[in-house]
């Protein structure tokens, strides 16, 4: 097993695992069926763009593969040495990357947090979007108050959003990753975008957060509905 992790931390280990596990990907978004929720997300998400992204941790997967050929989009990656391979795998379909993850305070100030969190306002303000899980580190399904302070300093809405297939294996960790199949029905759900005013205060941002759980939450509910229904869409 020691030998196995040691190889896994050589990069030419993590570039072949990235390579594959985006081909992998690829291979699942063009062999699933989409429905999308509204029908007319991405033209709506053009509108406001750019725009903040955001999804429950393990259940990200598939996230690069719904940005369109046209959409300029930067994702938030861990510093992890695991984090690397998510990078390749992003990068090499088409979704730029950040690296740093804030704290289970909810604010970006560690891991490298305060260089990131610039790093997204300023992707944000040369009209490219961030997407990132809304978790704190470790704790599933509690969205943390770094992606809300982002929407606030930058001006820009978040876009709860989930995408689920109905071919999937589900990992037994504190986020529950789901390793999405190909050859199944697929669905992209996205909440109404929550904007926070510049002017809120602690009480108006705990309340974002709160309502970004909940839309996220109900998005997620809806995506799985969507591929479980018998025939499809319910």
């Amino acid at each position: 097993m020691r030998v196995w992790r040691q190889i896994g931390r050589q990069r030419w280990a993590k570039v072949t695992i990235g390579v594959v596990a985006a081909e992998y990907l690829r291979f699942v978004g063009k062999t699933t069926r989409f429905t999308l929720e509204p029908e007319d997300i991405y033209a709506r998400g053009e509108a406001d763009m750019p725009i903040i992204l955001a999804f429950w941790h393990g259940q990200h997967l598939l996230a690069p593969m719904a940005r369109q050929s046209n959409h300029r989009v930067n994702m938030l990656v861990s510093r992890h040495h695991d984090g690397e391979v998510n990078a390749i795998a992003a990068q090499r379909l088409g979704v730029g990357t950040i690296r740093g993850s804030g704290n289970h305070g909810g604010s970006f100030v560690h891991k490298a947090g305060v260089a990131a969190f610039q790093a997204m306002l300023d992707s944000l303000a040369e009209g490219s979007s961030i997407a990132l899980s809304a978790d704190v580190p470790k704790v599933a399904r509690v969205a943390g108050m770094g992606i809300i302070k982002l929407a606030q300093a930058s001006g820009r809405p978040i876009y709860p959003s989930a995408i689920a297939t109905s071919r999937r294996y589900i990992l037994n960790n504190w986020d529950r990753t789901t390793i999405n199949l190909p050859f199944g029905r697929g669905a992209g759900v996205a909440a109404e975008p929550l904007l926070v005013p510049r002017e809120a205060d602690d009480d108006a941002l705990e309340a974002a957060r709160q309502l970004l759980e909940e839309r996220l939450n109900a998005a997620t509910q809806r995506a799985y509905e969507m591929v479980d229904a018998p025939g499809g869409k319910s």
